[in-house]
């Protein structure tokens, strides 16, 4: 694959693979139909390739409807936290900064490579309503500034039918813990 553009092939493995998930799991999105997505889709070329960005990390992106807007939103749908986004500090910051045995990248960083954005407590409060996500995980989530700039971020899991939102240095990693993302595509 070159930078940010699927070939032909990649792109129709890709659409099948979001279509069966699409139909797999109608309860995520009640209100839209395939190929209101793939209209959509088919004319949004980075779109695609943020989404194969998310499919090769193990985040199984699908269609999450949050509201009422006309906006197609994708987020990770992965049962635990996405495989291939592990064990990475929150930011470049807490990254560079660590004392001692620093990850290779952050979630931030990855995110923004991939065209996706960290979802924030709102969103991922709202993932958990369409399934039960991060039984055994946990997801680094995006985290205000002042927490942040005292050296702090934020991350989820779902225990107890219940979302428990925890904080940690943001210059923490650990192999249970990755993050989730989302990209919003706005419908003209």
């Amino acid at each position: 694959m070159s930078q940010k553009h699927l070939s032909a092939l990649e792109k129709e493995t890709l659409i099948v693979t979001l279509k069966t998930r699409f139909n797999a799991h109608k309860e995520r999105h009640p209100s839209l139909t395939w190929n209101e997505v793939e209209t959509v889709l088919n004319t949004h070329e980075t779109v695609l390739y943020t989404l194969s960005q998310m499919e090769l990390t193990q985040g199984e992106p699908d269609v999450v409807q949050c509201d009422e807007s006309q906006d197609i939103v994708f987020m990770d749908c992965s049962e635990e936290s996405p495989k291939g986004r592990r064990n990475v500090c929150y930011d470049e910051l807490a990254r560079l900064t660590r004392k001692k045995f620093p990850p290779e990248t952050d979630a931030l960083t990855i995110a923004k490579a991939m065209g996706a954005k960290l979802l924030d407590e709102k969103d991922y409060r709202k993932l958990q309503e369409v399934g039960q996500f991060d039984k055994k995980t946990s997801s680094w989530i995006l985290t205000p500034l002042p927490i942040r700039d005292l050296g702090g971020a934020l991350f989820c899991d779902f225990r107890y039918n219940t979302v428990f939102v925890y904080h940690n240095g943001a210059d923490s990693y650990y192999s249970s813990r990755g993050f989730r993302v989302k990209i919003v595509i706005k419908r003209s």
